[in-house]
């Protein structure tokens, strides 16, 4: 089998890997571990989404190690991870021990075993970070020459599958969340004798005045109602 081939196979069994799942949680883990059989050389695979806020958050990991080099570049500012997303979007670093680039995050990476690294920008659009992969080896102190090649084709797929997962997800959520309000809006009308809009507004002041999202004071409503109907 030549390289092309093999290549092109081990990208094609990772994309039907990371289909499968349907939640967020689901697609992330299979993403974290479908990477590191994946891409060659690397020992340890994490995944970061950026918040709105701009900071970055480890939601899955194949092992402790990625989530504690994770947080030490997330708590100082630095490392592959952080450039990747801010500056660079694909970071090789080979024999890390002689990394000068990141002054801070070199010292406590090496202390962990850390000997090469890799850290892969997920993008929502040509326009927007949705996240990254970072690779750890501990093993090896050189990257493969492969896999830049093979992170940035299965980051690609990953993007797509996730960003699809989160837009169903997020479609979900609303729905749930429509059709809680549409609970509490009745137990209003049935309490206190209101149309549906003057119950519908006594939310939406509720809301505002606590600075509340208006999913969570239906919520309040609703768990109310059903406290007393069992109390009662």
């Amino acid at each position: 089998m030549t390289a092309t081939s093999d290549f092109t196979r081990v990208l094609a069994d990772a994309a039907r890997t990371i289909n499968r799942p349907h939640t967020v949680a689901e697609t992330l883990e299979a993403i974290a571990q479908t990477a590191r059989v994946s891409v060659p050389g690397f020992d340890h695979v994490g995944i970061s989404l950026v918040h709105r806020d701009g900071t970055i958050e480890t939601m899955a990991a194949t092992d402790d190690l990625v989530w504690a080099l994770d947080s030490v570049q997330y708590e100082l500012g630095e490392g592959p991870c952080v450039t990747s997303m801010r500056e660079e979007p694909v970071v090789v670093v080979d024999h890390v021990r002689h990394s000068q680039r990141w002054p801070r995050y070199v010292p406590r990476a090496v202390k962990h075993g850390l000997k090469a690294q890799m850290a892969m920008r997920l993008y929502v659009d040509d326009n927007g970070t949705m996240g990254g992969l970072n690779f750890y080896s501990t093993e090896r102190e050189e990257v493969s020459e492969q896999a830049p090649q093979v992170a940035e084709v299965f980051a690609a797929h990953a993007a797509v599958t996730l960003g699809r997962v989160r837009e169903l997800d997020q479609l979900q959520e609303a729905v749930r969340s429509r059709q809680q309000i549409g609970q509490a809006v009745g137990v209003l009308m049935e309490r206190y004798q209101l149309d549906e809009a003057a119950a519908f507004n006594f939310l939406v002041r509720v809301s505002n005045q606590n600075n509340l999202k208006l999913r969570d004071v239906a919520a309040g409503v609703v768990a109310d109602a059903v406290s007393r109907h069992a109390s009662s």
